[in-house]
């Protein structure tokens, strides 16, 4: 599939101290669109991205709010695409900064969105931190966007956070992963190469995913899905095998746990 990358007027550019930073939106499959924010001073010499993702549909759904730092670049750019009144629907992947800091922002600016969650995540985080009421989902409910369809999918603790979830749209068979496959560094906003090799460095340099018993079984469920999108929150996304991705991720954590000291 061609990349259709937006034209230069929405890629939104902002002063970050002696830093010029900017937001870059690309059409990764249709009616899905990644907006990534690249910043030098997260994993140097190499960065970090920071990504969102839109799924346009009657009802806009954004995936992932961002920090609230990012807020004036990543909703410019989503401003770009549909007016900011029309955003229905706002979800993450599990509640830390960079994944709902900017939650309330998006709240104030689109005033007929609301937050959808997972119950759990609702009851332990949510429900406090929202300014409006969110709509709790059931584990594996699909909400019909009209012309996309969304399901959303409990993960606990994969790859961290007990309230952690993913969510998979049907019509394009694309997995939003969150923090799974996380990358460091600017690649491609697409890329059909292993991903599973970046995703490990990544790691030995975070530690940031919890590594139990649970976690390769949960990463070969979601590989029954048989996405061919990984939509990935930090570097490039990914398509193709998207199973086979999934389980080569799962057999490399088993393989980390098995071999882990015990202390």
């Amino acid at each position: 599939m061609q990349l259709r990358q937006i034209s230069e007027k929405s890629v939104v550019r902002l002063c970050r101290g002696e830093a010029i930073i900017e937001t870059r939106t690309t059409e990764i499959a249709p009616g899905i669109y990644r907006l990534s924010t690249h910043v030098t001073d997260v994993a140097p010499p190499a960065g970090f991205t920071f990504n969102q993702f839109l799924i346009l549909a009657d009802q806009p759904l954004l995936f992932h709010c961002g920090p609230r730092s990012l807020f004036p670049l990543v909703s410019s750019s989503v401003a770009a695409l549909v007016p900011l009144d029309r955003l229905r629907w706002i979800s993450f992947g599990h509640i830390e900064a960079d994944e709902c800091g900017a939650m309330n922002l998006w709240l104030e600016a689109a005033p007929h969105a609301q937050v959808v969650y997972s119950p759990l995540g609702c009851n332990i985080s949510v429900n406090d931190l929202a300014d409006r009421p969110p709509r709790a989902v059931a584990e594996e409910e699909v909400l019909d966007l009209g012309g996309k369809r969304v399901r959303f999918i409990p993960t606990p603790h994969v790859p961290h956070g007990w309230e952690a979830q993913v969510l998979y749209e049907e019509t394009t068979a694309t997995l939003f992963c969150g923090d799974v496959f996380t990358q460091v560094g600017d690649g491609e906003p697409v890329t059909e190469s292993n991903i599973v090799p970046t995703a490990m460095a990544a790691e030995d340099m975070f530690g940031a995913t919890s590594i139990t018993p649970l976690t390769a079984p949960t990463l070969r469920k979601l590989a029954e899905l048989a996405p061919a999108l990984l939509a990935i929150m930090h570097g490039s996304s990914f398509r193709g095998d998207g199973a086979g991705a999934l389980r080569s991720l799962a057999d490399e954590y088993e393989r980390r746990l098995n071999v882990a000291p015990v202390r």
